[in-house]
């Protein structure tokens, strides 16, 4: 990592938190600006320090990871990582659909961890392996059988912020490197998911899995 990335933990464990911080500091690249117990403690933080990427814990009480996530998204420029130990296709898909821009596992090692956090700063989208045959596996189960023509439908500016969004980058950052406005993304991006039949992000993202699986690229 060329730059410094800022890094928020949030866990209702103090060991793992600990544990957490402990790895990351030893990461040159990598500073840890604060920690949280829960969700409410975790949305004050990011608001406040508005680290790079935040390390968001699922099941924390007062408000759960899900819930913080989802308050967040488009208020900060923060990523935010799911660090837990559920492996089911709901929570996946929960913390996919609020935000999230990857989901990692607790049985994950300190490797993973750092990669999956320079994934996320990339702006692309990182899946614990243990879990992307759970995405596909949830996206054939919804039998929602898309062709590969359904892609003809799009136009040019669609199929260029379809292929942003599933490299993983959010609406402000499209509209940024488009010099277009917010709305303008969101209007382009309600309209391709219209025509390709899909209504939330995990879609979205089982979706480009498909993409990639049948070699086509946008």
């Amino acid at each position: 990592m060329l730059n410094l990335v800022k890094v928020v933990i949030a866990d209702d464990h103090a060991l793992v938190r600990e544990g957490l911080k402990t790895i990351l500091k030893s990461q040159p690249g990598i500073s840890v600006l604060g920690m949280a117990e829960n969700g409410e403690e975790a949305i004050r933080l990011c608001k406040r320090l508005n680290p790079d990427v935040a390390l968001m814990d699922l099941s924390m009480p007062v408000k759960s990871g899900v819930q913080a996530i989802q308050e967040l998204s488009g208020l900060v420029r923060t990523k935010f990582l799911a660090l837990t130990a559920h492996v089911e296709s709901d929570h996946i898909f929960s913390a996919l659909d609020a935000g999230a821009s990857g989901y990692l596992l607790k049985t994950s090692s300190s490797k993973e961890l750092v990669m999956a956090i320079e994934t996320v700063m990339a702006g692309k989208v990182y899946l614990t392996p243990e879990i992307s045959a759970e995405v596909a596996k949830g996206f054939l189960q919804k039998e929602r059988s898309r062709s590969i023509e359904s892609l003809e439908a799009l136009t040019e500016r669609e199929r260029e912020i379809l292929k942003h969004v599933l490299s993983g980058y959010k609406n402000r950052e499209i509209a940024d490197l488009l010099v277009i406005s917010i709305k303008t993304v969101e209007k382009h991006r309600s309209n391709l998911m219209k025509k390709l039949g899909l209504r939330s992000k995990s879609e979205l993202m089982a979706y480009g899995e498909e993409l990639k699986e049948k070699g086509v690229f946008l």
